[in-house]
Order: C-alpha cells, then sequence, then structure tokens
C-alpha cells in the first residue's frame, strides 16, 4: 500500500523520517510518496485533505481537524524551542501598525504572536526563510522567525525583541507544542497504527544512528553547516518526538483551551488524538 507522506526539508524532519522513507526499518508493507514543502504550504494542503499522512503546525491542526488525527509519533514539542520576534533597530512595540513578517497566518508561530502581542493587526505573511532578508532591507519592522533562523539571526546584526517560546513556558508551564505528524481519519484504524508504529520506530533508528541520515538532511539543507544541522535536530526531536505521552498531550489541550478561549480558533468536537 502506498501513502501520501507531507514533511518539510528541515533537518528535525528529514532526521526524522529518513529511516522511514529509505527502507532502513521494516515498513510493514507500507510505501510512501513524499511531497516536501515548508510548513505553511503543508498546513494549506491539509486545510484541502491532500495528503494521507502531513506535518502541520499544531495552530493549523484545529482548521484540519474534522479530515485528520494527530498520531503520537513524529511531533516536535519542547522547551527552549519557541519562534523569537527579532528587529534590525529597536521599535515602539506598543504601535499597532507595525510591519510583522510572519511564517504563515495557520503557523503555531502566529498564534503565540496572536496570544502574546494581540494589537498587532499589520501582518504579511511569508516564507519563513525570506523574513530575515526583508527585515535588513527594511521591508518590515519586526520578524517573527522559526527553525534554524533561531541560531543565525544574531551573526545577521538582528536583535532578540520577544523568546515566544519562553513566553508560552512562563504562562503555562509546559512544552510548546510547534509541530504534529495528523493522518486521515478514513484510512482503517489498522494503517495509522501502522503508520504510528513505523514513525516511531524512524525515530528511534534516527536517534541510535544519528549520522545514518547526514546525506539525506545535507541534500535539503545545502547551506546549513552540519553543527547548526545537529543543533536544530537536537532542538526539535526528543522524547516528544518519539511519544507524546501524558506531558505532550497535555500541553496540546492546553494550547487549544487556550486558542479556543481567545477565539483563534474554531471550537473543536472530534478526539484530537489517535
Amino acid at each position: 500500500m502506498k501513502l501520501t507522506l507531507g514533511f518539510s526539508p528541515c533537518p528535525n524532519d528529514t532526521f526524522i523520517f529518513d529511516a522511514l522513507i529509505h527502507h532502513k526499518i521494516n515498513t510493514e508493507g507500507l510505501d510512501f510518496e513524499v511531497v516536501f514543502d515548508d510548513v505553511e504550504t503543508l498546513n494549506q494542503k491539509a486545510f484541502k485533505a491532500e495528503l494521507d499522512i502531513t506535518k502541520l503546525s499544531y495552530h493549523a491542526y484545529a482548521y484540519a481537524v474534522k479530515n485528520y488525527v494527530l498520531l503520537n509519533a513524529g511531533s516536535a514539542l519542547g522547551f527552549g524551542v519557541g519562534p523569537m520576534l527579532v528587529c534590525k533597530t529597536a521599535q515602539d512595540l506598543s504601535n499597532p501598525n507595525l510591519r510583522v513578517g510572519i511564517p504563515g497566518k495557520y503557523t503555531t508561530a502566529n498564534f503565540l504572536l496572536s496570544l502574546a502581542y494581540p494589537h498587532f493587526q499589520n501582518k504579511v505573511a511569508m516564507v519563513f526563510s525570506d523574513i530575515e532578508e526583508k527585515l535588513l532591507n527594511g521591508e518590515i519592522d519586526l520578524g517573527l522567525i522559526i527553525h534554524e533562523n533561531r541560531f543565525t539571526y544574531q551573526n545577521k546584526g538582528l536583535q532578540k525583541v520577544k523568546d515566544l517560546g519562553e513566553y508560552w513556558e512562563e504562562e503555562t508551564k509546559c512544552a510548546i507544542p510547534l509541530g504534529g505528524i495528523v493522518i486521515k481519519r478514513s484510512l482503517p484504524n489498522d494503517i495509522k497504527e501502522k503508520v504510528n508504529r513505523l514513525i516511531k520506530k524512524s525515530v528511534e533508528f534516527a536517534f541510535a544512528n544519528p549520522k545514518s541520515a547526514l546525506a539525506f538532511i545535507k541534500s535539503h539543507a545545502q547551506e546549513m553547516e552540519e553543527a547548526v544541522m545537529y543543533k536544530h535536530i537536537d532542538l526539535y526531536v526528543n522524547q516528544y518526538s518519539v511519544d507524546l505521552g501524558v506531558e505532550g498531550k497535555k500541553a496540546i489541550q492546553i494550547l487549544f483551551a487556550e486558542a479556543e478561549k481567545k477565539r483563534i480558533i474554531p471550537s473543536i468536537s472530534e478526539d484530537l488524538f489517535l
């Protein structure tokens, strides 16, 4: 059986899925047709239910929950891993008209920005990798950066305004849920369980053989130094990627409860978890 699988070309995702898609583990009769896209494009594909299995932002999951259910394996949650609001020159943060570059309307990053700075209305959605350049060019006043840009923004002369991951942790004492792996609810339950089991095995294989995926990771992160790639992986791939567990699920439930309360997302009646 062949299933379509969407994930980003970022090191954390290529690290997680390398063993699965390259049959370094027994895939129990399943094959995967891979679609690489940035997370906001994957969010949009999820809204249209285009893929059988996909990575998406937890914020976006609220809008795709009718068609997809969250797997316990493959998620990105953690402490000290949240998006960062940065600037080129100091800004008056009380100004609602500041131009803020965001990595997509439905990203968890934008959700956190809405919690911390609800008065920011002039948001400009763009591919996450373009935000730093547009900030340096003066096209935006503030930039909301994610992924490897957390490690490079200072080298480009940019300054931290707010670590929104720290903001979330202070507010909730929970890990920040960034992205998860969902599968179509319409697929048979045994297939859903099998995919979850295989992704878990793929993550475990990656942890046991951290250099096995190096060529694959490098091929999708060509401009990134190896040390930065593994720094990125260390931040975003952890015990929650193997299994959400009680604490991971609690963090997700709090995220959704806060979002519903503030009317950032619609009310949800479906079960969130597989």
